[in-house]
């Protein structure tokens, strides 16, 4: 739920058209940044894939993605940064996931609440691929090399209305493989609505909207661009919450997943990959265990054809000021990753 220590309600509602007139500028202003993400003179790779790793456990327990849980928790403004209004004040939080083969991602993030409708943060995340062997055209070995991503983002959020809320993330992305880098400019756009009495929260979330300034050589290829729309709900009987993510939705036509046989997936299992599937049991007030199905993962990841390399798990603690989340999920071909989140409030 928003929290109420934190962000008192105005004496004062926002009228609803002014409230109507800030989301439309929000959609407006996405519409707009939308053609950056497919410019013409890119090629038609997609650099800076990691951007599509989860930053959050919580998150990649609930199958990689998801952009509509409300919590007091840091790492899901990495995902939706309307979320961020709902953080405590002076939050720390520390990141870290096993990644392919030697690959570790770390992640930092840190907030500050301004007001009674708005706060900050600061959200950075690095990728090391470990040492490489390098060899020239004629297989002559040429010493070691080593790659890695970087991503800092500046987040911002603001409530609009007791139940609206919208966030913006500025990112500088940088990569080096060996000689060559790249630099890009992205920005993500987020907006949240949740009905508390209701425990309904839903959102939408405009991707890695950008481009590179500074392409690996002189082709500029795409930002990983999407467009996602969550909706979470929890029963008012039972502690359990749902959550159901759509991802993609600016691309209907892209490619086909294959099966075993050589066949084509059918209608219905080319919309499945735009879902993911996610629920939270929660154990208590402070304990939870969550687990996700991501069908997009089992048909990209799947070496066989397995149906539960989309599966994920996690489980999450919160202790005072202190909280911590792990997560477990395959997020490449070869190999499961851990994640793990640790917070505190200072």
């Amino acid at each position: 739920m928003k929290k109420s220590i934190t962000f008192a309600k105005d004496s004062v509602n926002c009228t609803i058209a002014v409230m109507t007139k800030r989301i439309i500028n929000f959609i407006i202003l996405a519409i707009i940044l939308t053609p950056l993400a497919t410019a013409k003179g890119q090629t038609g790779e997609i650099a800076f894939n990691f951007l599509r790793l989860p930053y959050s456990s919580h998150v990649a327990a609930l199958g990689g993605t998801n952009i509509s849980i409300i919590d007091d928790d840091i790492t899901l403004a990495a995902h939706n940064p309307a979320l961020l209004i709902n953080v405590s004040h002076n939050t720390l939080n520390l990141g870290y996931m096993t990644y392919m083969s030697d690959s570790k991602v770390a992640g930092f993030a840190y907030n500050r609440v301004f007001g009674a409708r708005s706060a900050g943060a600061i959200v950075a995340r690095y990728v090391d691929y470990g040492e490489f062997e390098g060899y020239d055209e004629n297989n002559i070995f040429t010493g070691t090399f080593k790659a890695k991503d970087m991503e800092i983002s500046a987040v911002y959020s603001y409530l609009l209305s007791d139940r609206w809320s919208g966030g913006v993330a500025a990112k500088f992305i940088y990569s080096k493989y060996e000689s060559l880098s790249s630099i890009a400019l992205g920005i993500d756009l987020g907006l949240n609505y949740f009905d508390e009495e209701k425990d309904l929260s839903a959102s939408l979330v405009f991707k890695n909207l950008g481009a590179q300034v500074k392409a690996f050589e002189e082709k500029t290829e795409k930002m990983p661009f999407d467009i996602q729309l969550g909706i979470t709900k929890r029963f008012a009987n039972a502690p359990i919450r749902l959550s159901l993510t759509m991802n993609n939705l600016h691309k209907w036509s892209d490619d086909d997943f294959y099966n075993a046989d050589g066949s084509k997936d059918g209608f219905g299992k080319k919309l499945l990959k735009h879902f993911t599937f996610g629920a939270d049991v929660l154990l208590s007030e402070r304990i939870y265990a969550s687990i996700g199905y991501n069908y997009r993962m089992t048909k990209e990841l799947s070496t066989a054809d397995s149906k539960w390399d989309g599966l994920s798990l996690g489980a999450g603690i919160s202790i005072k000021k202190f909280k911590f989340g792990v997560s477990y999920s395959k997020l490449h071909v070869s190999s499961n990753s851990l994640l793990f989140n640790a917070s505190y409030t200072l």
